[in-house]
């Protein structure tokens, strides 16, 4: 039942992406309330555009290194005996290989959550950046939980 975790994210975060793709002009935003628009855009990068894939041997590289990562996830996975961070792992994994899909399939990562106050605009993001960050606090939390 675990591994279902992850299908989910996936799935959720690939039709996320068809939807904005489809729905949504790039750089041109749609206001949903006064702090949250529809945004789409294009991320060559990692988190908040660092270390941009500008050929295609840097998407490739990212590629290997979100793969390893994968694998890295699954082996931890299958070490780890508490219930909550398995679960937080396989968040992480989801939204891991939602972003891999991304680049396999388009070169980049399809962002189009736009968090913002006034002129402060939050980087955009997407579902499986979401999962990703939820699963990575839940284990910060689980690990210092058990340090006390």
């Amino acid at each position: 039942m675990l591994y279902v975790i992850p299908i989910f994210v996936f799935a959720l975060d690939w039709l996320s992406k068809y939807l904005a793709v489809s729905y949504l002009q790039p750089h041109t935003p749609v206001e949903v309330l006064p702090i949250f628009n529809w945004y789409l855009t294009f991320n060559p990068g990692v988190s908040f555009s660092m270390f941009n894939a500008k050929s295609a041997y840097g998407v490739w590289a990212l590629i290997g290194v979100a793969c390893a990562i994968c694998l890295f996830i699954l082996y931890l996975t299958k070490k780890e005996k508490d219930r909550i961070s398995r679960i937080a792992l396989m968040l992480v994994l989801g939204g891991a290989l939602g972003n891999v899909w991304d680049r396999l399939r388009y070169g980049v990562v399809i962002d189009f959550l736009d968090f913002h106050w006034g002129n402060y605009h939050w980087p955009a993001f997407n579902i499986a950046d979401s999962a990703i960050c939820i699963g990575v606090a839940i284990i910060l939390w689980q690990t210092l939980r058990r340090k006390k």
